[in-house]
């Protein structure tokens, strides 16, 4: 049994109230003082995560009621904060906004699970008394949330600042504990699925350091750190990993670049907890696959980086090449997409790996947003039929050209989009490609499974050294038959 004291949750009234830049700022002029923060994000979010992490200098890890259960939400907040002086979470969207009308999943749910108090941000933009209103109705929806201060901003002038925060401390009985100035240029930039990820700005450390800046001028971190102590204790068991019995570890392989860098940090660690040896690679800088027994690829943004991936002939020549052998592939959103024949990105069309005959076009809003639950309908490599999972998608991409009545698909979507917001997941030899990203600790059986299929490959096909010459084993492409095991 371990425990953790210091913590406290961002919250806002909506979204895009600029919880990521103070957030980020918090952590980054606390870390200048010595003060190391574990840093979590309520939510699926991959971007603002890896901002908070790349204040901190270590991981951001994830905490989600619907993707994972509840009691490993608390047990994963005390495991990875108990090395820390504090920990500071970012919710999402608004505090009370969950999946229904009862804000199931929200913000403020993670905040009563983990007895954690709350600091509201709220956007001032074109507002000033009615601030304290909404405030006021935070306070008093749900009583049991200890709401204990007040962040304004994108505030105007003086006047401004002086209105709300007298309204707000007099009316709510709330502390101000910054305000922050309206901003004509924001560090942190937007892009199609939100910010603008670290690990593509060479500027990111700069934009950091501007965040703290904006932290240390605006904020009172003294009275941040002494709401942080008031939180109650917290006791959970420590996470606990499986034991390994094999003494060779099968190589599984990562594509991490900045095309593809959407990984849950507990999923790399479930694969490496489940027995895998872990390699990782460029899609857009290396040559071939390197020798590897599974291959896992994220989200990201491959239509951004279309071009370049187009023109690395040779690496995605190797790519389709072990995938039509045999080797088991497991590709999420982006990296579905470069499996795919091409990406339309901008009325240009360029050419990907080619595994399966399907192009995807984009849309100017999203096509899936939100957690998605599927049902497994077909058998596959990685989860048995009669299956449900639980994810999320955040997609504007789309197929163009093909007839999915004619794909193997192998999920249901009960909720959310996928393919055409009624099947989702395509499956070939021992490759399954979908749009939803699934969190291990809620999908317990996807890492186990991986690296045992990374495990047979090794034992059979794996040891053929002319695989990716293309002149490896022979595994049958009859999509009939979709067990999509490993065979000779």
């Amino acid at each position: 049994m371990i425990q953790n004291t210091n913590r406290i949750i961002f919250s806002a009234l909506r979204g895009s109230s600029g919880k990521t830049l103070l957030a980020t700022g918090v952590i980054s002029a606390l870390r200048k003082q010595g003060l190391n923060l574990a840093c979590f994000k309520k939510g699926p979010d991959f971007i603002d995560a890896a901002w908070l992490g790349h204040a901190a200098g270590h991981e951001c890890h994830h905490l989600d009621s619907f993707l994972m259960p509840k009691e490993y939400v608390r047990r994963s907040f005390v495991s990875n904060s108990a090395a820390f002086e504090g920990a500071l979470i970012e919710g999402n969207r608004g505090l009370f906004d969950g999946v229904d009308s009862k804000g199931s999943h929200s913000t403020a749910a993670l905040a009563r699970e983990l007895k954690a108090p709350v600091i509201l941000i709220v956007d001032c933009t074109k507002v000033t008394r009615t601030a304290a209103a909404m405030v006021l109705g935070c306070m008093h929806l749900e009583p049991d949330i200890d709401i204990k201060g007040v962040i304004l901003n994108q505030i105007a002038r003086n006047r401004h600042e002086r209105v709300i925060a007298h309204t707000i401390e007099e009316t709510c009985g709330l502390p101000i504990l910054g305000t922050v100035p309206r901003f004509k240029d924001i560090p942190l930039r937007q892009r199609h699925l939100g910010l603008i990820p670290p690990g593509e700005l060479p500027s990111a450390d700069a934009i950091v350091a501007q965040a703290a800046q904006l932290a240390e001028d605006y904020i009172d971190l003294k009275k941040f750190c002494i709401i942080a102590q008031c939180a109650q204790p917290l006791k959970a068991k420590a996470l606990s990993h499986p034991s390994l019995n094999r003494t060779i570890s099968p190589t599984v392989g990562i594509i991490r670049d900045e095309a593809f860098h959407f990984y849950y940090p507990e999923n790399i660690e479930a694969l490496r907890n489940a027995g895998a040896h872990l390699i990782e690679f460029s899609a857009l800088t290396g040559k071939a696959l390197p020798q590897i027994d599974a291959l896992y690829i994220g989200g990201g943004f491959p239509e951004v980086y279309a071009e370049k991936l187009a023109e690395n002939i040779s690496f995605k020549k190797s790519l389709k090449s072990a995938v039509d052998h045999g080797l088991p592939v497991y590709a999420e959103c982006g990296g579905a997409m470069l499996l795919g024949k091409s990406i339309q990105w901008r009325d240009q069309h360029y050419p990907m790996a080619g595994v399966y005959p399907v192009s995807f076009g984009w849309s100017k809003k999203p096509r899936g947003h939100g957690y998605t639950i599927l049902n497994v309908r077909k058998s596959n490599p990685f989860f048995p039929a009669g299956m449900t999972l639980k994810g999320h998608e955040f997609h504007y991409s789309h197929i163009i050209d093909s007839d999915l009545a004619d794909l193997p698909y192998i999920f249901e979507v009960k909720r959310g989009y996928g393919l055409n917001g009624k099947i989702d997941g395509l499956c070939y030899k021992n490759m399954l490609a979908t749009y939803t990203h699934v969190h291990a600790a809620g999908t317990r059986q996807w890492a186990p499974a991986l690296v045992e299929a990374a495990w047979m490959y090794k034992q059979t096909i794996g040891k053929d050294k002319e695989l990716y010459s293309g002149k490896g084993p022979f595994i049958s492409d009859d999509q009939s038959d979709l067990k999509c095991r490993i065979s000779l």
